[in-house]
């Protein structure tokens, strides 16, 4: 007993501990950190993962089919231009000037068709991964969005069970006094 008293008075008792709210044994940390699963495995049971895959995927093959659009146009130009050479080819003598005019506005066509193909898949090829882009992150805002304002109606309802108006007004009083410190 004389050991605990002489302890005591030299100061090694324990420093007493600030109690952190707790609600059936996890801190708000735990409780976001909780909320946020369920957020999750709500996403993953509702099969959200496989909707996003679903709506990918169909606009890939909606890009294959674009693409494989513009690869017949361009072996129709091609076969367009052949039948051009070989009518040239076969041609007589004299009407040389004629089929060297056909070929040049053969070429000067086929060129221009292939420019425009390859434009025209090189755009729609950034608006897909533009758009495919665009939902993709339009998905992770929204998880996002339903993720924070779970989590913070889940603190919110916390504070709210835990606080007391009296320690609401310490808390208040003593942040005004932090910020007019700094």
């Amino acid at each position: 007993m004389a050991e605990l008293q002489t302890q005591a008075s030299v100061g090694h008792a324990p420093a007493p501990e600030s109690a952190e709210p707790t609600f059936w044994g996890l801190n708000p940390g735990a409780w976001v950190g909780l909320a946020m699963l369920v957020v999750f495995a709500l996403l993953v049971w509702k099969k959200v993962h496989v909707a996003v895959g679903r709506a990918l995927d169909s606009k890939i093959a909606l890009i294959r089919d674009q693409l494989a659009e513009a690869e017949s146009l361009r072996k129709e130009a091609e076969a367009l231009k052949s039948e051009y050479e070989a009518k040239a080819a076969s041609a007589d003598k004299d009407r040389q000037a004629l089929l060297d005019r056909a070929r040049h506005e053969a070429d000067d066509l086929v060129a221009k068709a292939k420019r425009d193909a390859e434009a025209l898949i090189e755009r729609r090829m950034r608006m897909a991964e533009s758009k495919i882009a665009a939902e993709e992150r339009s998905a992770v805002e929204q998880l996002r969005a339903a993720a924070s304002d779970a989590a913070t109606r889940a603190a919110a309802k916390m504070i709210g069970e835990r606080h007391d108006p009296a320690s609401d007004a310490k808390l208040v009083d003593r942040a005004i006094k932090e910020i007019g410190g700094r």
